[in-house]
C-alpha cells in the first residue's frame, strides 16, 4: 500500500462554521459512499481538487485502520482535522450492555440517538465464534413490521429504520471490541490480513426485515465489502429475509451477496400463519425469485431456515414437500430446533422426529444441519433479539439459542 504521507501537502481547508455541534447533532461520515463524502467535504469548504484525494484519506483511516477519533488520523493535517470535528462525528454508538457467553458468544446492547423517533433507540449484536470463522449478526430495524407468529422480536412494533452507519457502526464496533483492527502504529502495507480477522463472516438476521430497509442495508452492505476497505467476501455475507420478492431481486443485481431465507413451511396456507408476508408474497413467487438470483451454484447455494415446530410443520410429508419445492435450487436448509417462549403456543419437535426429517432431506441430496445451541446463557437467540426497554425476564427467555446465525456464508 502506497504511502499517505503526500496528503498533509494538500492546500488547506476553508473556515469551518463559526459553532460546534454537539456530536449528536452532527453528521456521521461513516455510512456514506464515496461520492456523497465528497459531496460533503465540498459543503464544508474542501476544495473540489482535492475531494477524491481526500475521501481516498478518510476511507483508508474509517474502514481500514477503524479510528473512531478525527484526532488519530496522524496524517491529516490540523487544519482539516478541525473542519472534520466541528462537522462531522466518527463515533461508535453508545454501548448500554456486553455480555460475553462460556462459549464465546458476545452480545451488545447499542444505543444509537432518536432521529425523529422520539427517543433513544435500542438493538442487539451478537458475535458468534466458529471453527474458521467468526460471525457477526447484524440489526437492519428498531422493531419489525412481520409478525412471525413463532418470532419473539416480531412483538416488538416497528420503531424506525436503522440508517447505514448505524448498520456498518454495529461492525465497526465489533471489530473494535475484539482487537480486529490494526494497531494505531502498525504502518501502512503491514496491515492485518483478512484470513487473521476474527469477524470474518456477516449475517443480516438480527432484528427487522432487511429488505424492508433496502436502501440503507445496501449501502452498508456495499461498504462493508469494498476492496479498498473493510473488504469483507460477498460469499462471507450473507442476507436473510422472510421473502420480500421484489428486493430479492434487486439484492441479486445491486449487492450480490449471499441469501438466506426464512421458510419455515411448504404449504401456502400454514406460511400465511406462520411469516404473514407469505400473503403478498406466496411461496411459488418466492421460489421463482430464488430460482433466478445470480450465480447460484453447489458453491455458491441459498440457505433456507426452517424452525422444527411440533405437530406443525415437521411431518415426513413436509419434508417431502419441501424437497420437491426446492428442486433446481442450490440450497442448504437449516433445521432450528424452536424451544417456546412465554407466551407462545408452539412446542418444539422431538428430537427424534427432528432427526428424522433430516435424515430425509440429507438423503434427496440437501445439507440439512440441525442446528445447535449456541449463546444460551446470554440469550442471544436470532428471532430473540428485543431491546432491554421491551426485554423479558432473563429467566424466561433463557431457552433461546443463536442457532440461525451460525454456518453461513462461504469459506472461499
Amino acid at each position: 500500500m502506497a504511502s499517505m504521507d503526500f496528503l498533509n501537502t494538500a492546500e488547506p481547508v476553508k473556515a469551518p462554521l463559526v459553532r460546534t455541534l454537539p456530536a449528536a447533532e452532527k453528521p456521521s461520515l461513516i455510512g456514506l459512499s464515496r461520492e456523497e463524502m465528497g459531496r460533503a467535504l465540498v459543503e464544508k469548504g474542501v476544495n473540489e481538487r482535492q475531494v477524491k484525494m481526500r475521501v481516498s484519506q478518510l476511507w483508508h483511516w474509517l474502514y481500514v485502520r477503524g479510528v473512531s477519533d478525527f484526532d488519530d488520523m496522524t496524517n491529516v493535517s490540523k487544519d482539516m482535522r478541525e473542519m472534520l470535528k466541528t462537522h462531522f462525528t466518527i463515533a461508535r454508538p453508545e454501548i448500554v450492555d456486553e455480555q460475553i457467553s462460556s462459549d464465546g458468544t458476545r452480545k451488545w446492547l447499542l444505543r444509537f440517538p432518536p432521529r425523529g423517533a422520539g427517543r433513544p433507540v435500542e438493538i442487539e449484536t451478537v458475535y458468534i465464534p466458529e471453527e474458521g470463522r467468526g460471525t457477526l449478526c447484524i440489526s437492519s430495524q428498531v422493531g419489525c413490521t412481520l409478525t412471525c407468529s413463532f418470532c419473539h422480536t416480531g412483538t416488538q412494533k416497528l420503531v424506525r429504520n436503522l440508517t447505514a452507519e448505524e448498520i456498518l457502526s454495529q461492525l465497526l464496533l465489533a471489530r473494535d471490541r475484539l482487537g480486529d483492527f490494526p494497531d494505531r502504529d502498525t504502518p501502512a502495507g503491514a496491515i492485518v490480513p483478512a484470513e487473521g480477522r476474527k469477524v470474518s463472516n456477516i449475517v443480516m438476521m438480527g432484528m427487522g426485515e432487511p429488505l424492508y430497509n433496502f436502501e440503507s442495508v445496501k449501502t452498508a452492505l456495499l461498504i462493508a465489502t469494498d476492496g479498498d476497505g473493510l473488504s469483507l467476501s460477498k460469499r462471507r455475507v450473507t442476507l436473510s429475509t422472510s421473502g420480500i420478492v421484489p428486493e430479492i431481486y434487486r439484492t441479486g443485481s445491486e449487492i450480490g451477496v449471499m441469501l438466506a431465507i426464512s421458510l419455515h413451511a411448504v404449504r401456502d396456507d400454514l406460511r400465511d400463519m406462520l411469516v404473514p408476508i407469505n400473503k403478498k408474497y406466496p411461496l411459488k413467487e418466492l421460489l421463482d425469485a430464488c430460482r433466478a438470483y445470480p450465480s447460484l451454484s453447489n458453491a455458491r447455494r441459498i440457505t433456507f431456515e426452517y424452525v422444527m415446530l411440533k405437530d406443525v410443520n415437521d411431518t415426513l410429508e413436509d419434508a417431502k414437500l419441501l424437497v420437491q419445492l426446492l428442486k433446481g435450487i442450490p440450497a442448504k436448509i437449516n433445521l432450528i430446533p424452536f424451544n417456546p417462549w412465554p407466551g407462545t403456543n408452539y412446542q418444539c419437535s422431538d428430537w427424534e422426529q427432528i432427526e428424522r426429517f433430516a435424515d430425509f432431506i440429507n438423503q434427496a441430496g440437501y445439507a440439512s444441519p440441525i442446528r445447535t445451541p449456541r449463546g444460551r446463557d446470554i440469550l442471544a437467540a436470532c428471532g430473540q433479539l428485543k431491546s432491554e426497554s421491551e426485554r423479558m425476564r432473563k429467566v424466561d427467555r433463557m431457552a433461546f439459542e443463536a442457532m440461525m446465525i451460525v454456518g453461513h456464508g462461504e469459506d472461499d
